[in-house]
C-alpha cells in the first residue's frame, strides 16, 4: 500500500504533470502531420529524457504516444490525410462528415472514442496485465499466420461491392508488401534492380498516396468537370446538432465503442500485430454488426467510434507484454523499452518487485494522460476546424505539399516521394474501377508479418504440411477464414439473384 500511495504521489508532482501535459500536446501536433507517428516522436525525444527523473521521462514519452494516436485522426477527418497509419479507417467516415459540414462533430466523436478506448485499456492494463500477457505467449507462428489470414478475408469486402475484387486488391497489397529483401535467404525480391527497393516500400508514402493524394486527384477532377466552379472546400455548419455529440448519439455508439476497446486490447496484448490491425478489424466488425451497413463510408459516427476506440486501446494494451514479460508489443513499446533501460530498469517479471513505486507512478501517469488528452483535444477542436476552412485553391496545394513532406520526412528520401505519387495514381484508378484500396493497404501492412509467420511455421515443422492440424487454435482460425469466404460469396450470389428477380418483376 505504501508503494501505491508513493507512486501516485509522484505521478501528481508538478514536474510529472507539466511534462506529461507537454508530451500529450506535442503528440497531438505530431500525429496530425502525415509522415511522423508516435514511435518516431518517441525516438526523437528520448535524448531529451536523459536528464529527467525516470517517472517524468516515461510519462512524457507515453504522453507523446497517446497524443499522436488522436492527432492522426485530426488530419484524417479534416483532410483525408491520416497522420498515422491506424487513422486510415477513421478517414473513411470522418472525411465524408467534414464534406457535409460536420467536421467538428466527427472530431468530437474521434476524441471521445479515443479517450474512452485509452482509459478503458489503461484500467485493463492495471487490473489484468499478467493474465492477458500469458495468453499472448500461446500465440505461436501458426496462430499468428492464421489470425492474419482471417483478418485479410473479413476485411476484403470493405470499400467495394465485390468480394472478389476485394480479395484481388488484398493479394496485390501482399505482393507490394513482399517487395524487398527476402528475410531467410537475404536475396532481393521484386526489386527490378532498383536499389532503393532493397528495404521494401515504406508504409507512410504508400498510405499517403492511396488515401490522401488520390483523394486530391478526385477533388481536382470534380472541380475541372464543373468548369472551375467555386473553389471552396469545407463549410462547417453552425447548427448545434451538426457540431455537438448528443448524449443519445454517444450512447447509441457505446456498444461499438466497447467492442472496439476489446479488439484493441486483444490485438495490443499480442506482440507484432499493431494498431492498424485493431483499427481495421474493429471497423469491419462494426459494419458487419450495424443495421445501417450502407451508410458506412458515407459519414457514419459508428465507423469513427469503432476505429478510434480500437487503435487508442492498443496504446496501453501493448504495454502488457512489455511490463510483465519484457516483450514489446509494437514499435512504440520497443522505444519505451529502450527508455526504461536507459534509466537503469529492465522490463519483465521482476519490474514490479524491484520498482513497485515507479510502476504505480506510471499507472497514475497513464490515467492522467487520458484526462489531458480530453482537455487538449476539447480546446483544440475549433482551431483544427478553422485550419481547413479555407478556399480549395489554397488548401489543395497545402495538402499536396503536406503529402510530399510526409512522404519525404520518414527517410529524407525523394524516392519515397515518387512512391507516394505512384500510389496516389494507383489509388485514383482503384477508386474509379471499384477495387478496394482499403483491402490493398491492409494486405500491404500485414504482408511482412504474414510471411514471417508462414516461414517460421515451415522451418519449425520441417516442411510438414500437417503442421496446422497439430494446432487447434490455428485450425479454428483458418476454418473461420474459409467460412467467411464461402459465406461472403454465397451472400453475394443471393443478392445478385434477388436483384435480377426484382428487375425482372419491375420489367413486367
Amino acid at each position: 500500500m505504501e508503494a501505491i500511495l508513493a507512486g501516485l504521489t509522484d505521478a501528481v508532482s508538478p514536474a510529472s504533470l507539466i511534462f506529461l501535459f507537454a508530451g500529450v500536446a506535442i503528440g497531438v501536433l505530431i500525429g496530425a502531420i502525415p509522415g511522423i507517428n508516435g514511435p518516431m516522436a518517441i525516438a526523437l525525444f528520448i535524448p531529451i529524457t536523459y536528464y529527467m527523473a525516470p517517472l517524468t521521462a516515461i510519462g512524457f514519452l507515453v504522453g507523446l504516444n497517446k497524443g499522436a494516436f488522436y492527432g492522426g485522426a485530426v488530419s484524417a477527418i479534416l483532410l483525408r490525410a491520416p497522420g498515422t497509419p491506424e487513422a486510415a479507417a477513421t478517414s473513411w467516415d470522418g472525411y465524408p462528415l467534414t464534406m457535409q459540414g460536420k467536421g467538428e462533430k466527427a472530431l468530437r466523436m474521434a476524441l471521445y472514442s479515443s479517450v474512452a478506448g485509452d482509459f478503458i485499456s489503461t484500467i485493463v492494463l492495471i487490473l489484468i496485465a499478467a493474465p492477458l500477457a500469458a495468453v499472448a505467449l500461446f500465440m505461436g507462428p501458426s496462430e499468428i499466420f492464421a489470425l492474419i489470414t482471417l483478418a485479410l478475408t473479413v476485411i476484403a469486402g470493405i470499400g467495394t461491392n465485390s468480394i472478389s475484387r476485394g480479395l484481388m486488391a488484398a493479394g496485390l497489397g501482399i505482393a507490394a508488401g513482399l517487395i524487398g529483401t527476402e528475410p531467410v535467404t537475404a536475396l532481393p525480391r521484386l526489386t527490378f534492380d532498383i536499389y532503393q527497393l532493397g528495404s521494401g516500400l515504406s508504409l507512410i508514402p504508400v498510405a499517403i498516396g492511396l488515401l490522401a493524394f488520390s483523394e486530391i486527384l478526385l477533388q481536382i477532377e470534380k472541380l475541372s468537370t464543373k468548369g472551375g466552379g467555386e473553389l471552396s472546400t469545407h463549410k462547417f455548419s453552425n447548427k448545434l446538432e451538426d457540431r455537438l455529440i448528443s448524449v443519445k448519439e454517444f450512447f447509441a455508439n457505446t456498444k461499438t465503442l466497447l467492442r472496439g476497446c476489446l479488439i484493441g486490447i486483444g490485438v495490443g496484448a499480442m506482440p507484432g500485430l499493431g494498431a492498424p490491425v485493431a483499427s481495421f478489424m474493429s471497423y469491419d466488425r462494426a459494419m458487419k454488426k450495424s443495421k445501417h451497413k450502407e451508410e458506412f463510408g458515407k459519414g457514419r459516427l459508428e465507423g469513427i467510434a469503432a476505429s478510434e476506440s480500437a487503435n487508442s486501446s492498443v496504446v496501453a494494451a501493448s504495454l502488457i507484454p512489455l511490463f510483465v514479460l519484457g516483450i514489446p508489443g509494437n514499435l512504440a513499446a520497443a522505444m519505451l523499452m529502450g527508455a526504461f533501460m536507459i534509466h537503469g530498469m529492465q522490463p519483465g517479471p521482476l519490474l514490479f518487485e524491484e520498482n513497485a513505486q515507479l510502476m504505480y507512478g506510471i499507472y497514475g501517469s497513464l490515467v492522467i494522460a487520458s484526462l489531458f488528452l480530453l482537455i487538449i483535444g476539447r480546446f483544440g477542436l475549433k482551431f483544427f476546424c478553422k485550419a481547413v476552412n479555407i478556399p480549395a485553391m489554397i488548401l489543395y496545394p497545402i495538402v499536396i505539399f503536406t503529402c510530399i513532406m510526409g512522404a519525404y520526412l520518414a527517410k529524407s528520401s525523394m524516392f519515397d516521394v515518387g512512391v507516394m505519387l505512384v500510389f496516389g495514381f494507383i489509388g485514383y484508378f482503384m477508386r474509379k474501377f471499384d477495387f478496394s484500396y482499403v483491402a490493398f493497404l491492409i494486405g500491404f501492412i500485414l504482408a511482412p508479418e504474414w510471411e514471417r509467420a508462414l516461414q517460421q511455421v515451415v522451418i519449425i515443422s520441417e516442411h510438414d504440411p500437417f503442421m496446422f492440424f497439430q494446432r487447434p487454435v490455428a485450425m479454428l482460425l483458418m476454418g473461420l477464414a474459409l467460412f467467411v469466404i464461402v459465406r461472403t460469396f454465397w451472400t453475394s450470389i443471393k443478392t445478385s439473384h434477388k436483384k435480377r428477380v426484382d428487375a425482372a418483376a419491375a420489367g413486367n
